[in-house]
């Protein structure tokens, strides 16, 4: 099973490049998990339909802890396992600290074991690297980290504090930065500019994600543009990231 969190700023398309990602695995013949652990719970929206799963928070809130694997897990498209973590009630109580508990339950009831993932992705907000939103990254929760950014400014500061995050668990045999993953905004001097960036990090661009209005059509319809576009460059795309990903496997 390989483990891989994707990183990246808030609004950078890391909930669209992972949901895409998966459906491509699963093309290449893998079972796939694909876990949200931003508080918005939008990770997996487009994986089921447009619509947001019940969170494995919301759910212990309500039903305390007489709940089951098929609670917190649920089947979305191309049969992608999709969870959410969820987050506390906005402006009261820590999220981080709700990834954390949400890990926990999935953990008690095995849910690796049980669902059998070959590959699992962890979609990290990245803006906060607190102790919870650091979770992936410990105890080999997550193998391999992948950032998400463009050439504009903010993203790559956003980077460079999740590249440093896990340059801190290093030496603790933690996750490792294979690399970054360019979801190009049409910036001047893009490429070179997330060039520099990888190789300030120590690690190498994946892929280049061009930027295609065909994202905005294929949401529009509740699909993941493998899903609604599968012949388009887009789609080829993030086969490549596929491919890069599973070079670990």
């Amino acid at each position: 099973m390989k483990k891989v969190a994707i990183y990246g700023k808030g609004g950078i398309g890391k909930s669209t490049t992972t949901s895409n990602l998966s459906v491509a695995l699963v093309e290449m013949g893998l079972r796939v998990m694909q876990i949200g652990c931003d508080p918005k719970a939008d990770s997996t929206s487009m994986l089921m339909g447009g619509q947001q799963v019940p969170t494995i928070l919301d759910t212990l809130r309500v039903r305390g802890r007489e709940i089951d694997l098929h609670d917190m897990v649920f089947e979305g498209h191309a049969g992608v396992m999709c969870a959410e973590c969820g987050g506390p009630t906005p402006g009261v109580g820590c999220a981080g600290r709700g990834i954390i508990a949400a890990f926990e339950q999935l953990e008690r009831r095995d849910a690796f074991k049980v669902c059998r993932p070959d590959v699992v992705l962890y979609d990290v907000l990245g803006d906060v690297v607190c102790g919870g939103f650091a979770m992936p990254l410990r105890k080999g929760y997550a193998e391999d980290v992948y950032i998400v950014t463009s050439g504009e400014r903010m993203s790559l500061f956003a980077a460079r504090n999740i590249a440093m995050a896990v340059d801190n668990f290093k030496e603790r045999g933690y996750a490792r930065l294979r690399g970054v993953i360019q979801n190009s905004r049409g910036v001047d001097g893009e490429d070179v500019v997330v060039d520099e960036l990888a190789k300030e990090v120590g690690t190498q661009v994946a892929v280049r994600i061009p930027r295609d209005p065909v994202v905005q059509s294929c949401e529009a319809i509740n699909m993941t543009v493998m899903e609604g576009a599968p012949d388009s460059n887009m789609a080829d795309a993030y086969r490549s990231l596929a491919a890069k990903i599973t070079e670990w496997i």
